[in-house]
């Protein structure tokens, strides 16, 4: 990400991204697990364990299910955060430097962030996917005594299913990706520029976490009828001869709007902005943190 100081070598900025992203996810998972809970949840769900809300959804996770329960398959975000958030980082710096190079622009502008951000986020898609999927099976309740852990996902799915099954939810998550980054680093653009220049570390950070909330704020309210969808797509497993009721983006929101109201496609809403809003502020403080680290790093070598 353009930020003015000097530029570092690729693998400086896929080591910060990996550690912003292990960061966050240890931080933030609980929420996750609540999102997904509520989004896989049928329409007009009763009874005892039916969730009516984001508090109702986490206090029946650990009193009936316990708190561990929380990170439950915890493992495959945390395989995925590494690559996923220095792919999001390390993309976001080489599409800028492209987009910026093609458009002939010296400086980043507010549409080349959009631009770039949208970038990053389709190239991060490729590399979540199957890394999604696993944790979306291993999250829905229905998977309780289903599967044994994150290997058994991946057994289970390609022999019932076929490899192909593990990129499941391709075409969605790579909207769900385009719309966040797009918000995110389009804010983080915007947001800097309005707020005062830091003249402090302890500023600059401050800066980071109001910009990084914002973005991570706007990137949800943006993506997240498409993550209501992905979740659905992945965790409906292929059966030959039959068509999967949520197969693509946009008609799986149409479906989910037809039937459930609109409202529906913001279906762990709540969970999910409480996570990606400070996450986002999270990611970016880290991120800026280890970038500063590493440079520091380089020129106390070469001094």
């Amino acid at each position: 990400m353009a930020d003015g100081k000097a530029p570092l070598p690729f693998v400086y900025t896929f080591m910060a991204g990996a550690i912003a992203g292990v960061s966050e996810i240890l931080v933030m998972y609980p929420l996750d697990v609540v999102k997904t809970r509520v989004q896989l949840q049928p329409a007009g769900a009763t009874g005892a364990d039916a969730y009516t809300g984001m508090v109702d959804c986490f206090q029946k996770i650990v009193r009936n299910e316990g708190f561990s329960r929380l990170y439950r398959g915890i493992t495959a975000p945390i395989l995925m955060e590494a690559p996923k958030r220095a792919t999001k980082f390390a993309a976001n710096d080489k599409w800028g430097k492209l987009w910026r190079d093609l458009f002939g622009q010296e400086k980043m502008t507010q549409s080349l962030s959009v631009l770039t951000g949208a970038s990053a986020g389709a190239t991060e898609a490729f590399v979540v996917v199957p890394f999604e999927l696993v944790k979306i099976r291993l999250q829905d309740k229905a998977s309780a005594g289903k599967y044994s852990g994150m290997t058994d996902v991946i057994v289970k799915t390609v022999r019932n299913e076929g490899i192909l099954a593990m990129y499941n939810g391709l075409e969605s998550t790579l909207w769900r990706h385009i719309l966040w980054n797009a918000g995110y680093f389009g804010c983080i653009f915007q947001v800097r520029e309005l707020i005062p220049k830091a003249s402090t570390k302890k500023g600059q950070t401050i800066n980071d976490i109001i910009a990084g909330s914002v973005g991570g704020t706007v990137g949800t309210i943006l993506n997240t009828p498409l993550d209501v969808v992905k979740s659905r797509i992945q965790n409906s497993p292929k059966v030959p001869g039959q068509v999967p009721k949520y197969n693509w983006a946009f008609p799986g929101v149409a479906t989910v709007a037809r039937e459930e109201g609109f409202a529906a496609l913001y279906k762990g809403f709540v969970p999910k902005v409480l996570r990606l809003g400070p996450g986002g502020g999270i990611l970016l403080v880290v991120y800026t943190g280890m970038m500063d680290f590493f440079r520091n790093m380089r020129e106390a070598k070469l001094a």
